[in-house]
């Protein structure tokens, strides 16, 4: 993917069609640019201090989490604040699995997802999604059977990187069941929880009342707040493991971006906070159905919700590496291939929908038809 993106951009050649990278132009939140620019001149801004975060993002990320998760969380003691969301984590990977652990994950899914797991000593082990004309599906059983006495953790994501599938109540039904009487935490990475394209709110798996006591959840601020580079997230969850969780941030990232908290607390808090993710999940949704529309016919798995679909290239008798490459020198559009993302990556090419605005869209057919037939 970094390869890919430092060739696009030594090309210079505007009329490329960036599907590259999980990145967005739609602009963060106004409130938090403005916070951002004041937040240059308050030497409060500039410390180490506190190491857990800034109470005023804490209160914002608890109420957020707290909110969507239909409980309180203690801005004090249920919440730290990381720098980005992967930092989450991978602190909270180190803070809950010994080497060997396993680790439920689904697959395909995002390689600093399966990576992290690696670097706490922790064993993926997967759980089929599978493609449908329709979109993804996830078995509630074959997630449930995942979780043995091996399992220290199951990590979901919904919607997920790089597929955009979803999960929903029969998930968490099942996994309540497979989870109880175990010590086994679930961490939820709700980078993506409000980009949903069917309109209903988020499934947040605390408000089961089987997983609570157990969900961990990790946030940012990159995906639904469009603000990539302040790299700030934040990890909620229950007092009994969030002190080992903030003992590993101590031991690891040690602090976030100070110039950047108070303007994500402001963009978490605003009264049209909600408003404004909606807008840009209408924006968002147009372009993938922009994109379904110019690959009709074509291998491609619908996503419910997030920044990317997925093509099989494998139906056209192409390696994603291939594909991306006559993509790029015939069709000048740049599109990742998923190697890594998960044992089945290896048939998959990304589509990230997100970085280009409808009216640039409108001849992906014609550059797809050039570099495929």
């Amino acid at each position: 993917m970094d390869q890919l993106g430092d060739r696009a951009d030594r090309e210079g050649d505007e009329t490329l069609l960036r599907l590259e990278n999980l990145d967005t132009d739609l602009r963060p939140p106004a409130v938090a640019l403005e916070t951002t620019r004041a937040a240059i001149d308050q030497d409060s801004a500039n410390s180490y201090l506190p190491f857990q975060g800034g109470l005023t993002l804490r209160e914002a990320a608890a109420a957020h989490v707290g909110r969507l998760a239909g409980r309180h969380y203690d801005p004090a003691r249920e919440c730290v604040i990381t720098a980005g969301g992967l930092n989450g984590v991978l602190n909270t990977l180190l803070a809950t699995v010994e080497p060997g652990d396993d680790v439920v994950l689904v697959d395909p899914v995002y390689a600093g997802l399966v990576n992290r797991v690696r670097l706490a000593g922790g064993v993926p082990r997967f759980v089929p999604l599978t493609a449908t004309a329709a979109g993804w599906t996830l078995d509630p059983d074959e997630l449930a059977a995942a979780v043995t006495t091996r399992t220290a953790v199951v990590l979901m994501m919904s919607p997920a990187m790089p597929t955009g599938s979803v999960l929903g109540p029969a998930h968490w039904d099942a996994l309540a069941r497979a989870l109880d009487g175990t010590s086994a935490w679930l961490l939820h990475d709700a980078a993506m929880e409000r980009i949903r394209f069917d309109g209903a709110e988020p499934a947040h798996p605390a408000r089961h009342e089987g997983l609570a006591a157990r969900t961990i959840t990790v946030g940012s601020a990159s995906k639904e707040l469009r603000m990539i580079g302040w790299r700030v997230g934040w990890v909620v969850g229950p007092e009994a493991i969030m002190g080992d969780v903030n003992l590993v941030g101590l031991t690891n990232v040690v602090c976030q971006v100070g110039l950047a908290q108070e303007a994500v607390a402001a963009a978490l808090s605003a009264p049209d906070a909600d408003a404004d993710v909606a807008w840009a999940v209408d924006l968002w949704r147009a372009r993938r159905n922009a994109v379904l529309g110019e690959l009709a016919g074509y291998p491609v798995i619908p996503p419910d919700g997030g920044w990317s679909l997925l093509v099989d290239t494998a139906q056209l008798g192409m390696s994603p590496a291939e594909a991306s490459e006559r993509l790029f020198t015939r069709g000048r559009v740049a599109a990742t291939p998923m190697d890594g993302w998960g044992p089945s990556g290896e048939r998959y090419l990304r589509f990230v929908f997100a970085n280009e605005p409808v009216e640039r869209l409108g001849d992906l057919r014609l550059r797809v038809e050039a570099a495929w037939g």
